[in-house]
């Protein structure tokens, strides 16, 4: 089989690029960090246990399940964060978008302009008709930003998912191709 290249996206002042195992510090910064791990799905307290995530990013590529991109300075020396897409279903043209930031890019509008990239690879290059996003229904910044990226709340799925003990709710957004 032809290996093909990752794609590498552009911005004005992004380079999203392919996550290396070179990565895995800042990764591992990035998901232990109280801040961002607060409202995101998994977190890693060593290393160690973030080469499960390394391999997860991997994993996305050879089973053509999903992709995600390293958000980086143009001149790739500075890791911002990470965002792409995961449980792709080409059947049905849809996939989850997923994004996390280290705080200290916060309100740099980083995700304003890595998301619109992200979301036209997806419609355009993997075929999709329908991105979904799933957020916790208390991170309300993240609904603010998502809906500033015309994504629809479809609405709440109460009590969906268990984290420190505690059911969450999580509210569904979606953007379709023709919106």
């Amino acid at each position: 089989m032809e290996q093909t290249l990752f794609p590498t996206l552009n911005t004005e002042r992004l380079l999203l690029r392919q996550i290396k195992q070179e990565d895995i510090q800042i990764i591992y910064s990035g998901l232990s960090n109280p801040e961002v791990i607060k409202y995101y799905g998994i977190s890693f307290d060593s290393l160690k246990a973030t080469q499960e995530q390394m391999i997860w990013f991997k994993n996305l590529e050879e089973t053509e399940t999903g992709i995600w991109w390293g958000i980086c300075s143009k001149d790739n020396k500075i890791f911002y964060g990470a965002g792409g897409f995961n449980n792709l279903n080409k059947e049905h043209k849809k996939a989850e978008i997923g994004f996390w930031l280290l705080p200290e890019f916060w309100k740099n509008g980083f995700m304003q302009e890595a998301f619109p990239i992200i979301c036209n690879y997806g419609f355009e290059k993997l075929k999709l008709n329908r991105i979904e996003g799933f957020v916790e229904s208390k991170n309300k910044n993240c609904k603010k930003a998502i809906e500033k990226m015309n994504f629809k709340l479809e609405g709440t799925m109460r009590e969906r998912e268990i984290k420190n003990g505690e059911y969450l709710n999580v509210d569904i957004y979606s953007k379709l191709k023709n919106d």
